[in-house]
C-alpha cells in the first residue's frame, strides 16, 4: 500500500496564531503516525504560480491513515486555530509505487 501525504500551503496572517496552531497540532501528528517531511518558508518555484509563504508536508502510512488523521478529534480541536490565522489549502495524495517487474 502506498504512503500517503498531506501537503499544506500557508499564506500566515497571524504568526503568533500559528504558533499556538502548531503546539494544538503537534501531538495529534505523533498520535495519527505522521512523519513531517517538510516546512519550508522559502519552496523554490520552478513553473507556476504557488500559494502561501510556507508549506508542510506530512508523511502517513497510506492516504487513508492521513485522511484519519485530518479527521481525528485530536486535529479537529486544532483546526480552527490555523483557519484563523492563515489562508491554508490542503491537499492528500497517494504515494506512487511502480508496478512490480515481470507483472
Amino acid at each position: 500500500m502506498p504512503k500517503g501525504y498531506v501537503i499544506l500551503t500557508e499564506s500566515i496572517n497571524d504568526a503568533a496564531g500559528m504558533d499556538a496552531y502548531s503546539r494544538a497540532a503537534g501531538p495529534s501528528m505523533v498520535e495519527g503516525g505522521a512523519t513531517v517531511l517538510a516546512v519550508d518558508g522559502r519552496p523554490q518555484l520552478l513553473e507556476g504560480e504557488w500559494h502561501g509563504d510556507r508549506t508542510v508536508v506530512l508523511e502517513f502510512e497510506s492516504a487513508e491513515a492521513a485522511r484519519a488523521w485530518y479527521e481525528s478529534k485530536a486535529y479537529k480541536r486544532a483546526k480552527p486555530l490555523r483557519q484563523a490565522a492563515a489562508d491554508t489549502n490542503v491537499v492528500i495524495v497517494s504515494g506512487f509505487e511502480p508496478p512490480s517487474r515481470g507483472a
